[in-house]
């Protein structure tokens, strides 16, 4: 449907409130076709394809006393009101059911007619869930957090938490500026736990970030970020989880930054859980007729990670740059530390070093040659599969993201606006 007619009905008083002991049920509140959501849901909701349904402001699923359960059918569009900062939070504890196909994708896009979208035009979607970070709320008990834009409270002790799950799933045109250095990225996953499914998930044009995580230990496949204003994937606070299989694609047209910029904690760098991901199957494309692709992997404030079978190309100032004595200190450590397998290198500057680095002093390789072999011992280069000692790793016979099957046919999108 238009969304010029979603309008129109939104304006005639087709809407459903947040569910109260007075308000009706949802499906009494809409006509045939649409549907506006507001407000906060604490009564499971289900979202069918034979309408359309609009978030106004901030949704909530769920609130700290009571659990809910969103489930979205398959094919279901999900349209974020530009005049209101749209946006769609699952709280800690509740559980988010978006579970589409390769035929019929969930959508959340923006409301505005096509041909006149843009990055920013809504929120996006916020996952908060119970799993472990390493910033905590002064006075909390327990390490939890608040999330940016007033999206709720994130972080716990279950690793294991389950936020539901996100399956052939596209989000479009989101992240709204809520203050200055305060926009919403495409889809947040706060604190949130590897129990919760996210595979064939799309982020295009975002204003922000295209993914982040903030701690927590949730696990994804089949990732595509195409576009976005900001770092393609973003990651702080803690995050110990997996990645398979992600491409991360600049535009041409002056609004990406990194490809991947991942943070520790800033204010202590060695604060635990240390963020710590594994990463495998990943290509990172900059763009280098564009003035903002800056850095493919900028690794700070003490993060780890190890990365297999990647390729990085086309950033401007480097493929890769390190900052920070705490994260030069986990290149070459025994524990949590930074190394590249089977990575293939391709930008003008492969490794940046620059002054502010350190000098050698504590670092675990001071060396520059010595860096490099610590943390490329394959070599800079791609040459021989390297399997990462853990099951959540499918075995494959290329490096990047996509071999022989390309898995982002069908049900993901180019266009611009």
């Amino acid at each position: 449907m238009n969304p010029t007619t979603l309008m129109l009905l939104a304006l005639v008083g087709c809407t459903a409130e947040g569910p109260s002991e007075t308000d009706p049920p949802v499906d009494d509140a809409c006509n045939d076709e649409f549907c506006v959501l507001s407000g906060t849901y604490t009564e499971d909701l289900t979202l069918t394809a034979d309408r359309a349904w609009l978030l106004r402001g901030g949704v909530f699923i769920g609130d700290e006393d009571q659990s809910a359960t969103l489930t979205i059918e398959p094919g279901t569009i999900v349209y974020g009101e530009s005049s209101s900062d749209g946006m769609l939070v699952i709280r800690r504890g509740s559980r988010i059911l978006a579970d589409g196909t390769s035929d019929a994708p969930i959508v959340m896009t923006s409301s505005k007619p096509e041909g006149s979208r843009a990055r920013g035009d809504w929120g996006g979607l916020i996952l908060n869930g119970r799993a472990p970070v390493n910033v905590c709320a002064q006075g909390t008990e327990a390490c939890e957090s608040f999330g940016e834009g007033g999206t709720g409270w994130y972080g716990g002790t279950d690793e294991d938490d389950d936020s539901g799950v996100l399956r052939y799933l596209r989000v479009e045109f989101a992240g709204t500026l809520v203050s200055p250095d305060n926009e919403l990225n495409g889809i947040a996953f706060q604190g949130v736990g590897r129990g919760t499914v996210v595979d064939y998930v799309q982020v295009h044009l975002n204003a922000d970030d295209g993914i982040e995580f903030f701690g927590g230990t949730v696990e994804a496949k089949h990732i595509l970020v195409t576009g976005v204003g900001d770092d393609s994937l973003d990651w702080t606070d803690g995050w110990r989880g997996k990645l398979q299989f992600g491409l991360l694609e600049q535009f041409d047209d002056a609004s990406g930054d990194n490809g991947i910029e991942a943070d520790n904690n800033a204010d202590n760098n060695d604060a635990e859980p240390r963020s710590f991901p594994t990463l495998a199957n990943l290509t990172v494309l900059g763009s280098p007729d564009s003035d903002a692709s800056d850095y493919g992997i900028l690794l700070r404030e003490g993060t780890a990670v190890h990365l297999y079978n990647s390729e990085v190309r086309d950033f401007n100032d480097a493929c890769l740059d390190i900052d920070h004595q705490a994260t030069f200190d986990r290149i070459g450590a025994s524990t949590d530390s930074i190394w590249f397998e089977n990575v293939a290198l391709d930008c003008a500057v492969l490794f940046e070093r620059d002054e502010e680095d350190p000098d050698g002093d504590g670092v675990s390789n001071p060396d520059p040659v010595d860096i490099e072999s610590a943390l490329f011992p394959s070599g800079l280069a791609a040459t021989d599969l390297t399997s990462p000692p853990d099951p959540f790793f499918d075995a494959v016979d290329h490096i990047g993201a996509i071999g022989a099957t390309d898995w982002t046919a069908g049900w993901t999108t180019r266009v611009e606006n």
